[in-house]
C-alpha cells in the first residue's frame, strides 16, 4: 500500500512514453482502461478502479494505492527512459 499525491500520480502517467499504458496492461493481462483508471481515469464501464482511493487534499488530493505493481512498472519505464 502506498499514498501519493494525485498530481504526482498524473505526472508519472503523463511522462510515460506513448504506448506505455498498453504495455503495462498487456504484461498484467488487464484492460487498458483499468490501467488508465489507476492513474486517475474514471471510465468504469470499460475498466475497474484498481484499488485506488482518492481523498481531498493538497496537490489534487491524496491517493491510496492498494497495489503498487502498476506504479512500479511505470517508474521502471521512466527510469529506463532516463526520467
Amino acid at each position: 500500500m502506498k499514498t501519493i499525491y494525485f498530481n504526482e500520480l498524473r505526472e508519472i502517467k503523463n511522462n510515460l512514453p506513448e504506448g506505455s499504458v498498453h504495455t503495462i496492461a498487456d504484461k498484467l493481462n488487464l484492460p487498458v482502461q483499468s490501467v488508465r483508471n489507476y492513474f486517475g481515469g474514471t471510465d468504469y464501464d470499460e475498466g475497474s478502479n484498481m484499488g485506488v482511493h482518492i481523498e481531498p487534499g493538497p496537490n489534487g488530493g491524496f491517493v491510496t494505492l492498494e497495489d503498487t505493481t502498476i506504479l512500479d512498472m511505470a517508474l521502471e519505464i521512466l527510469a529506463a527512459q532516463g526520467k
